[in-house]
């Protein structure tokens, strides 16, 4: 069965920047095709986490990795790993929107045209496809020339999950995707999140415990840079073994 295996596994993960350590010693295994809500205080490790699982520290100077990242078994780590390989199959989307200031169009088919797609009809069918998935197609089909930077911050952001789409990821790594965002464009992100997971495996980086236990399969609660408790969300959030897991999720602190 295929939800017994794992996409993703950590063991032993630590990371620091300089003096500083941020993560120690995380041990995780990631499901395909499962949601996995990363939760805790600001500050505690889960950005530094998710940005781990694609090499995206690597970009900050200073940083010192060890452990093991595994993506299909193998260790991503690994000198001979292509890093940009590596980031189309494990893709990212951010907090804030970052539209590149082009078209609708051409966002979705940036990827794509690096990666040495010029055939146009086959750019076209990747762009329909990819604002669809990103539940956007509806709305910007009859202008996708139009700045992707006109559309709302909602749009925005369905419009990065479809470039990041558009490269054919297996992975799609989250950090806080709607915290900018108002309620009703927060409800279309959940949404579409949920219908991701069925093609994508997905790992949410959010402080928003009610959006942790909609959106997702398990849950992993850290606090200064360990990972406390991982679990099943409904079993996380409805009887959590750890104390400080339960008075993280019931407001306590944090």
């Amino acid at each position: 069965m295929l939800s017994n295996q794992n996409k993703i596994k950590t063991s032993g993960l630590n990371l620091s920047y300089g003096q500083k350590q941020a993560l120690r010693d995380i041990s995780m295994d990631i499901k395909p095709h499962r949601v996995t809500a990363l939760i805790g205080p600001s500050g505690c490790g889960k950005s530094t986490f998710l940005r781990s699982l694609n090499r995206m520290n690597d970009l900050i100077e200073g940083v010192r990795t060890d452990g093991r990242v595994l993506v299909d078994d193998i260790d991503i780590y690994r000198p001979d790993v292509d890093v940009v390989e590596l980031r189309k199959k494990v893709g990212m989307i951010f907090q804030k929107s970052n539209p590149f200031p082009k078209s609708i169009y051409d966002n979705v088919a940036y990827g794509p045209r690096i990666n040495g797609i010029k055939d146009k009809s086959k750019l076209n069918g990747i762009v329909e496809t990819s604002l669809k998935r990103a539940a956007l197609w509806d709305e910007v089909k009859d202008d996708l020339r139009q700045s992707g930077l006109a559309l709302s911050g909602g749009q925005q952001q369905r419009l990065c999950i479809a470039r990041a789409l558009a490269v054919d990821p297996e992975v799609l790594l989250m950090d806080e995707p709607a915290s900018a965002l108002d309620p009703i464009a927060t409800a279309k992100i959940e949404e579409l999140i949920y219908e991701l997971k069925s093609n994508y495996t997905i790992v949410i980086v959010t402080h928003n415990m009610q959006q942790a236990a909609r959106v997702s399969d398990y849950t992993a609660f850290f606090y200064m840079g360990e990972l406390v408790e991982f679990d099943e969300t409904n079993v996380m959030f409805t009887s959590p073994i750890q104390k400080q897991t339960e008075d993280y999720i019931t407001g306590r602190f944090g």
